[in-house]
């Protein structure tokens, strides 16, 4: 499979995903975290389809584009092992969404990745909230869910409260 089908792959997996959560979570309360903006993509689909509002963007550093760029205070800056800690005193388990696109183009070091941020994501998911992540998570406290139609296995992950 060339690189181009593998992030043809991610992109449908993502937004099917995306699509699935948001609709399973948009009656829920509480706040939505993207973990990572980039070029803004995700966070724009967001928007779109939740109450933009709700949505916390956390990010070493802004370099969205300027119509995918969230409002300075829906942006939490700096590293996400202080910054989810953080979210955590401030909001508490109340975020009824995660999303995370966070690994790189090794696997391993994404794996490794993935072993860390968990325990520090599950805390902050409200009960009912969902978590949707380009990697596969390791939670002992979260069921993972099937994919909505649309997706490809092993592109996108969602796990539930």
């Amino acid at each position: 499979m060339s690189r181009l089908d593998l992030f043809i792959d991610r992109m449908v997996s993502q937004r099917a995903c995306l699509d699935h959560a948001a609709a399973l979570v948009g009656e829920m309360s509480g706040p939505v975290f993207e973990l990572g903006l980039g070029n803004g993509r995700t966070y724009h689909h967001l928007c779109s389809l939740l109450p933009p509002r709700d949505i916390y963007v956390f990010e070493r550093a802004v370099a969205s584009h300027p119509d995918s760029t969230p409002p300075d205070d829906r942006v939490l800056l700096g590293d996400v092992f202080d910054t989810l800690p953080e979210a955590l005193v401030r909001f508490g388990p109340t975020a009824r969404l995660i999303h995370a696109d966070l690994g790189g183009h090794n696997a391993e070091k994404n794996d490794l990745f993935a072993r860390r941020i968990s325990p520090v994501l599950s805390p902050l998911l409200a009960p009912g909230g969902l978590m949707v992540s380009s990697d596969r998570m390791y939670f002992d406290d979260l069921e993972e869910m099937p994919l909505p139609a649309g997706a490809v296995p092993g592109r996108c992950f969602i796990y539930r409260r």
